[in-house]
């Protein structure tokens, strides 16, 4: 579990460094991790880094899809309006709801995007990610 929950991090860090670059497309896919030292790199499982670029990859190639569903669902905030961090965690999170709910439970996706937020955000957005995903995950069932 630490493993994926650690890939996770890294995914987010990398989709974050993309998006504030303006350079979140599949055609910018980077080789290596954003915010992580070559030392740090080379230290990762292969397990976490397999899964964080699968889940990275198919984020970038459901971009369009998944960045649809949060304006459809994100009523009262437009996409270019959600904090870069919370848009980033919704984007992750969305690709696992979607694609691999054979490999991850929705309320596993749901529980680690909380944690995300928790980490990396500010202390209340939790709410309103754990709201988004919670009824995006209730109209897939």
């Amino acid at each position: 579990m630490k493993t994926r929950h650690r890939a996770r991090e890294i995914v987010l860090q990398t989709l974050y460094s993309m998006d504030f670059n303006n350079e979140l497309s599949l055609n910018n896919m980077p080789s290596s991790f954003a915010g992580i030292s070559s030392e740090e790199d080379e230290a990762l499982e292969e397990e976490v880094k397999t899964f964080a670029f699968l889940m990275l990859r198919g984020t970038l190639e459901n971009l369009d899809e998944i960045d649809a569903i949060i304006s459809k669902y994100s009523i009262n905030r437009p996409i270019d309006r959600i904090d870069i961090v919370d848009r980033n965690i919704l984007r992750l999170s969305i690709y696992s709801l979607l694609k691999m709910k054979k490999d991850v439970h929705p309320h596993i996706v749901i529980d680690e995007a909380v944690k995300l937020s928790q980490a990396f955000s500010t202390d209340v957005t939790y709410k309103f990610i754990n709201g988004i995903l919670d009824t995006i995950q209730k109209d897939l069932a």
